[in-house]
């Protein structure tokens, strides 16, 4: 049987989101809200185009996104370059965190947040986009060991 639901809306989804943050989202979020960080505005899962970005700081066209194990696997990987490239294409900046570090170590996540904003002023928003164009703003996985990788 097909179910003759429709899909919910990216609105509807993001709720959902964030009605079921995993522990790390948790714990970041406290330090991103209310202006706690630096006095910077955060969003949590926000929608962005047909993306649910994890969090969103708009002055600053940052996306912040967390990542648990299964970011690890190759075919999530592709897909997780895709999604930021395709952000990064439509102005935004793109830093990606694995949960094991913001649970670890959320100090120097936080930290390279603020670096990541004091580093570049906040950007002016894309004009219109007639095609796919190439950004030259690269994306950023920071971890607590400085690999990217570290659990």
């Amino acid at each position: 049987m097909v179910d003759s639901r429709p899909l919910a809306s990216p609105r509807d989804r993001a709720r959902a989101l964030r009605a079921a943050q995993t522990c790390a989202e948790q714990r970041l979020w406290y330090h991103l809200r209310a202006g706690r960080l630096g006095g910077l505005k955060f969003k949590r899962q926000k929608p962005i185009g047909r993306f649910i970005a994890d969090f969103v700081c708009h002055a600053h066209r940052l996306v912040i996104e967390l990542d648990g194990g299964q970011h690890a696997e190759p075919a999530h990987q592709i897909r997780d370059r895709k999604r930021t490239a395709r952000l990064e294409r439509h102005g935004w900046r793109v830093l990606r965190f694995w949960n094991h570090d913001v649970l670890a170590s959320v100090e120097v996540v936080l930290e390279a947040i603020l670096i990541a904003v004091a580093g570049r002023p906040s950007p002016p928003a894309p004009p219109p986009q007639a095609g796919e164009g190439r950004s030259a703003t690269p994306s950023h996985r920071r971890t607590a060991s400085g690999d990217g990788h570290s659990r």
